[in-house]
């Protein structure tokens, strides 16, 4: 295994990261108690998941909540050992019910979701406390108060976000900084080759900031991990990905074509890209099964040279660069 830094922390952390969110959906508990046993073996240290994984996320559907946090603490309920062999990484701001302050980021929320998440997952600390999307009704003085009194309680440790802008980036560090804190540790973000978009301004404000760069969806929902493939062995996308295969057919040619070149699958390929780029830390890997964790696991050796990398962004093109000069100059 690999592991690195977690942005400027000290903290160090592998970097594949297991995503739980397919936990109590989509894999039962049984299977996912394997899932983890496999991510602990191969040396994986850093677990992913969110208060709302583990059902639709729909505050109209609240039944599903919570599923993946209690498999996971039903996992280290198991050996109380496992706990301080991981770093545990969980999310706030979903609507966890119908109530008008079950969701967002004031400080009642953040507070009592923390402590609901912290009994769900039979432990006494979270290690990173990522807030799930930006909440700009909520001042950051408040955010920040919140997350200082956790941090004093002793029930996290680090602060991330995720599906933050830019400039929720630099205005979330600014505040921290007037604080004399250390602000965000991490941030999740879309990104694949099908979506570049935060090569823009995320990415420049996290290597400015020394935040660490954690991509969710690194396939794509699917799309990058040999679907056209799958589909002529007979395997049926659903309406959605269908509608994407046929808008990306001749660029999913042209990739799966590129990765039967270099004899490797697709989805390691679009792993293996992500991590050549030195704001990420991990890439957070939601496998389904054990033989697709395995596989994910491919992409720590798998080096791409320049002539590929230069085919991957002539395939899937980025957005051009860094603002301004991707369209200014």
């Amino acid at each position: 295994m690999q592991y690195t830094h977690l942005g400027r922390t000290g903290l160090t952390v592998s970097r594949i990261a297991l995503g739980t969110m397919n936990f109590g959906e989509l894999v039962d508990e049984a299977a996912s108690f394997k899932i983890m046993d496999e991510a602990l073996d191969a040396g994986i240290n850093f677990f992913d998941t969110a208060d709302v994984y583990g059902g639709p996320q729909s505050p109209d559907m609240a039944k599903g909540y919570g599923i993946s946090e209690d498999i996971i603490g039903n996992w280290l309920d198991q050996d109380p050992s496992r706990r301080d062999k991981i770093i545990l990484a969980t999310k706030v701001y979903q609507p966890m019910d119908t109530g008008p302050n079950e969701k967002y980021l004031s400080a009642y929320h953040i507070r009592r979701a923390c402590e609901a998440s912290l009994r769900r997952l039979k432990t006494d600390h979270i290690d990173l406390y990522q807030m799930h999307h930006i909440d700009r009704a909520t001042p950051w003085e408040e955010i920040w108060q919140a997350m200082e009194q956790l941090i004093r309680e002793g029930k996290i440790t680090y602060v991330g976000s995720s599906n933050f802008a830019g400039w929720d980036i630099a205005t979330a560090q600014c505040t921290a900084a007037s604080r004399h804190l250390l602000g965000l540790a991490s941030e999740q973000s879309l990104y694949n080759l099908t979506q570049r978009t935060v090569e823009l301004e995320v990415i420049p404000a996290l290597r400015h900031f020394g935040i660490g760069l954690i991509p969710w969806s690194p396939i794509g929902m699917g799309l990058l991990g040999g679907v056209l493939g799958e589909i002529t062995e007979g395997r049926r996308a659903t309406s959605a990905l269908q509608r994407q295969i046929q808008k990306l057919r001749p660029q999913l040619e042209a990739y799966e074509a590129l990765c039967q070149d270099l004899a490797q699958t697709p989805a390691v390929v679009a792993l293996a890209w992500l991590l050549h780029n030195p704001v990420v830390t991990a890439v957070i890997s939601g496998p389904r099964t054990v033989q697709q964790l395995q596989q994910n696991l491919q992409a720590l050796t798998l080096k791409l040279s320049d002539e590929t990398l230069a085919k991957l962004d002539a395939i899937w093109p980025g957005p051009g660069g860094e603002a301004p000069k991707a369209y200014a100059w």
